[in-house]
């Protein structure tokens, strides 16, 4: 699989996020990925379905929704509504994963399912089969700028000889926290298909460039 790169615009400006994701486009995102926290899931809040409304005629890239978000299933609905492509929620956020996750298919997204840094690679067991993303947590969720948890990458590795085990190869393994050339190899390496990179994106010389300097990394 070649590696696509989905910026966060969590680093984004948020008074300019529509300039933001049209930049980014032009940079040559593969995706735009979007972080909904509701200050009690994580300690941070950000942004709902209205504003990822505002923001879907900016692009025709698919919108990557991170939900760190307590009973996902109340609003699910409205982010697919709003624009939402793929829907990736966390295990621990609802009593009824499978359920949640057919629910999101059901209403024409993509599944995902985010693991955080202290959650099994087990999880995934029991759900697969309606996956289409599995989003490894490199740092614990709730802000950006954190440092890579390096003991991830063992959980890196172990979900994609899992995915391989069950000939699901066009679920997409993705990998967010921390993600600069260093350790984004070191996930490629491991088996990720899809970076999230927020600081590094926006910090770099330009868009362009920090995306295609993580577009080139490549499993050997």
């Amino acid at each position: 699989m070649n590696t696509m790169i989905a910026p966060s615009i969590l680093s984004g400006d948020f008074a300019a996020l529509g300039k933001t994701i049209e930049d980014l486009t032009h940079a040559g995102a593969d995706l735009i990925h979007i972080d909904v926290m509701d200050g009690h899931f994580v300690p941070n809040l950000t942004i709902g379905p209205a504003v990822i409304a505002a923001l879907r005629p900016f692009t025709t890239l698919p919108f990557d929704v991170h939900l760190m978000i307590e009973k996902p299933e109340l609003s699910i609905s409205d982010y697919v509504k709003a624009g939402a492509d793929i829907v990736t929620v966390h295990a621990e956020s609802t009593y009824h994963l499978q359920r949640l996750l057919k629910q999101i298919k059901d209403l024409g997204a993509k599944a995902g399912l985010a693991l955080n840094p202290a959650t099994p690679a087990d999880m995934i067991d029991y759900v697969h089969d309606v996956l289409d993303q599995v989003l490894v947590m490199t740092v614990n969720p709730g802000f950006g700028g954190q440092a890579f948890i390096p003991a991830t990458l063992h959980k890196i590795h172990t979900i994609r000889e899992k995915l391989n085990s069950y000939g699901d190869r066009n679920v997409w393994l993705e990998v967010d926290g921390g993600i600069i050339p260093e350790t984004a190899g070191l996930c490629v390496q491991a088996g990720a298909n899809v970076l999230v990179a927020g600081s590094y994106v926006f910090r770099a010389h330009s868009l362009e460039e920090g995306i295609q300097s993580l577009r080139g990394i490549q499993a050997h």
